[in-house]
């Protein structure tokens, strides 16, 4: 494989490292500061964020997830994932030279395990996903009641970019996506009665305005503290998105 080759690959392959806490592709949101691979498999990655001081828990998830879906492309024969600018750039770099995982990395300083974190926002992410689609139906049927939404299935969803995402997330958490099975569920799968759909739905309406506010929040730093980042960085896959409930809740 050509160095260009194996590039393109690299980049796609980015694409699918989220950050956690936004629920967002690390290339779209300009966080690959630069990416080389070579004719002989060695690709090198430089990762930037927002701040100095970003959690490092997630500065560590999204550079480990880095590391790990690049070595996994055919024709890679070394990996080298470098996180500039952090204020613990040197320790997750030398965790990350080592394989040392994030225990083995930060020591007593883990106290949370990372998959249990990447489980918290993955919830997140299906709870933001699910109101995405819930709140297109209510904006397209202005008869349809909130309480009604505990009775549509999966196969009442069109068939659009933000259905794709909610079988995304739901596939993440080892939920169901049979046709048959329905939108509006908890972590567990198990469906919502009607009575608690209105507190469900303004619930999970939060958590999407939350993960929302803060990637153009994280955008507009990132602009701030790099200016050429703005090149790199796409707009939010849902930026703009809200319904005339939203509009008169609020």
């Amino acid at each position: 494989m050509t160095a260009e080759a194996l590039e393109r690959a690299a980049r796609a392959a980015l694409d699918e490292v989220l950050d956690p806490e936004l629920d967002e592709p690390i290339t779209d949101l300009g966080f690959v500061r630069s990416l080389e691979a070579s004719a002989t498999g060695v690709v090198t990655v430089h990762l930037r964020l927002p701040t100095s001081f970003c959690a490092p828990n997630f500065a560590y998830l999204m550079a480990s997830d880095a590391k790990d879906v690049l070595r996994a492309l055919p024709g890679v024969a070394a990996v080298e994932v470098v996180l500039d600018d952090h204020h613990d750039s040197e320790l997750i770099n030398r965790g990350l030279r080592a394989d040392a995982g994030y225990r083995g990395t930060f020591g007593d300083e883990a106290e949370e395990d990372l998959e249990e974190l990447r489980l918290t926002f993955r919830r997140k992410a299906h709870a933001a996903a699910m109101e995405r689609c819930l709140a297109t139906l209510l904006k397209a049927d202005p008869e349809l009641a909130e309480e009604d939404l505990a009775e549509i299935s999966i196969a009442d969803l069109p068939d659009a970019p933000t259905t794709r995402s909610l079988l995304k997330r739901r596939a993440d958490l080892g939920l169901t996506t049979d046709p048959s099975a329905p939108v509006l569920v908890d972590d567990r799968g198990r469906p919502r009665p009607r009575d608690e759909v209105p507190f469900q739905l303004r619930f999970a309406r939060a958590v999407r305005i939350s993960i929302e506010g803060n990637a153009h929040f994280c955008r507009g730093l990132l602009r701030t503290r790099y200016p050429d980042s703005a090149a790199d960085q796409a707009p939010g896959a849902w930026s703009g998105a809200h319904t005339e409930r939203e509009e008169n809740a609020s």
